[in-house]
């Protein structure tokens, strides 16, 4: 289970150091094996266990293809996703379409999402927390859902 707020720095090539408390589970679940891709909602980029990756992979090729809306989604996601491997050091390279797409530069946020991990540059991570967290104050009109949630 992926949780939590991680400040990284990528390296030159494109490199993250994935933090030490993830690295075990990713090594032992997933044999290292992960698989990133495009966010079509943010300008950030997921990154799944390839085992949990193909699960959702399979939905979306089950979608209607004739469906317009499916039909970019499927490009989107399938289409950019990407297997990257946990290497010796606890790194993974991000490649260079991936981190253009999402903006990465030098200082990144790799956040924890359960059962994903969601890469954002810092700086649009930053703006992104801002602008949810003023659309959730005061917020009287939230869907039934989220009032049945204790917190």
């Amino acid at each position: 289970m992926f949780r939590g707020e991680n400040k990284i720095t990528l390296d030159p090539k494109g490199r993250l150091a994935v933090p030490t408390r993830y690295r075990e589970s990713i090594v032992s679940d997933a044999a290292g094996q992960l698989v990133v891709t495009i966010d079509h909602r943010d300008r950030c980029l997921l990154i799944y266990m390839q085992h949990d990756w193909e699960d959702i992979q399979r939905k979306l090729t089950k979608l209607p293809a004739l469906n317009p809306m499916a039909r970019d989604l499927q490009r989107l996601m399938i289409g950019h996703a990407t297997d990257i491997e946990l290497d010796s050091h606890g790194r993974v390279l991000i490649p260079p379409n991936l981190r253009e797409y999402a903006g990465l530069n030098r200082d990144v946020v790799l956040s924890g999402q359960g059962t994903r991990f969601e890469l954002w540059d810092e700086v649009l991570w930053v703006a992104q927390r801002e602008a949810a967290l003023q659309a959730y104050r005061g917020n009287q009109d939230l869907p039934p859902e989220l009032n049945a949630i204790s917190l």
